[in-house]
């Protein structure tokens, strides 16, 4: 009985000794560190010489580009005073969003023409947009387009940034 203690105890320490048989490794590089830790979203609106001007808009999470969007939408009088908006106010079915690469959000918005949106109100589309994405680590997003019902922006940026 003694002889098999002695035995499992010496594989017992031999085991505790030799590892579990996996040979060491050099840095693993595990991809891009995360980025945009923000207490809410980045909303782009006007100022009164027409300038774009973001207003953070407290929540408890980041949300998506087509969550923030569908927010610009949805706001008729900005919360903060001096600022307005150049957009309609969005009652129904709001936008969602597809990337068409790296570099390219397309925003889907059926629920108006081109022609209900004026330059600057696309330009506060297109900034809430790049900057929603940029702040939940999408740093490789540059453009934006805009697709309506009729018609369709090409690639922009924001003037902004």
């Amino acid at each position: 009985m003694r002889s098999v203690r002695t035995a499992c105890a010496s594989i017992i320490a031999a085991l505790a000794l030799g590892g579990c048989g996996i040979d060491p490794s050099g840095v693993i590089n595990g991809g891009k560190a995360p980025t945009g830790v923000a207490p809410g979203m980045s909303l782009y609106f006007l100022d009164e010489q027409n300038n774009l001007q973001p207003l953070l808009i407290y929540m408890s999470s980041l949300g998506t580009v087509a969550a923030a969007v569908d927010t610009l939408l949805r706001v008729d009088k900005p919360i903060k005073p001096g600022l307005h908006t150049d957009l309609p106010k969005l009652d129904t079915f709001g936008p969602w969003t597809t990337k068409t690469d790296p570099t390219t959000i397309v925003i889907h918005l059926n629920a108006f023409s081109g022609k209900e949106i004026g330059a600057r109100g696309i330009d506060q589309i297109v900034c809430t947009a790049l900057g929603v994405a940029r702040q939940s680590g999408d740093a490789e997003a540059t453009h934006a387009v805009v697709e309506f019902a009729f018609d369709t922006t090409g690639p922009q940026t924001c003037p902004q940034h």
